[in-house]
């Protein structure tokens, strides 16, 4: 998500001042559901899965997180602060790191930045109840697709064939974002390659049609920074 410019630099002096580089590899966790928040992370290669368990044991993808995304999986401003996510690497990269009470304390002590704070996890907020509602409403086939559109906006590329997303998945990951099964994942994507909507190539998947999926669920046409997967 884009920050306001005046949030940016801001935070650019604050976790620049702090001098703290946090190298991660993938499939390790940067922090996970429970654990004391003591770290704010601010992305600068990689990407991060962040979702949870959910109660039938299955995991749920929130979004995945790449370079000039910030971690907030917490509540500030509480005395014993929790993640309330889990923050696990599916590409190997670095963060910036400061303490949770520093940003704190700038926030307390600049009513404007306080302002841009709010606006910027507003619209965090925004985009996950966008997800959720797709994912509720227009059901497994639409979740896909709905899913796919968002990825394309987040992570496409545009080649000649279409928009190439630069994230590797696998299909049980991408059934996690959709909050399906592997196998409802396995038989929707094949449907598409034979269709020519989608092909792969080179382990990426490229959207041929990107506007059939918008057709298909019914597209409302949102502000393209509302409906992203990040």
């Amino acid at each position: 998500m884009v920050f306001d410019p005046s949030l940016l630099h801001t935070l650019e002096a604050l976790f620049t001042e702090e001098q703290h580089v946090f190298s991660f590899k993938k499939g390790t966790y940067l922090f996970q559901e429970g654990e004391a928040a003591s770290n704010i992370f601010w992305l600068q290669s990689g990407k991060i899965q962040i979702g949870k368990v959910i109660p039938d044991g299955r995991e749920l993808t929130i979004r995945i997180s790449k370079a000039m995304d910030m971690l907030i999986e917490m509540a500030l401003f509480e005395e014993d602060a929790n993640y309330t996510m889990n923050a696990r690497a599916i590409e190997s990269g670095e963060a910036l790191v400061i303490p949770r009470r520093k940003l704190e304390s700038a926030l307390s002590s600049k009513t404007e930045l306080m302002v841009q704070w709010l606006r910027y996890t507003h619209n965090h907020h925004l985009r996950t109840q966008s997800k959720l509602r797709d994912l509720v409403l227009n059901g497994k086939k639409g979740g896909v697709y709905s899913t796919l559109i968002r990825m394309g906006n987040t992570f496409g590329e545009k080649t000649e064939d279409g928009l190439r997303l630069n994230v590797s998945l696998t299909n049980q990951e991408m059934a996690n974002l959709c909050g399906t099964s592997r196998e409802v994942v396995n038989r929707l994507l094949s449907e598409l390659r034979k269709e020519g909507i989608i092909k792969m190539k080179r382990n990426r998947i490229i959207l041929c049609d990107i506007d059939y999926l918008k057709q298909e669920v019914n597209c409302e046409n949102c502000p393209i920074d509302m409906c992203q997967i990040d």
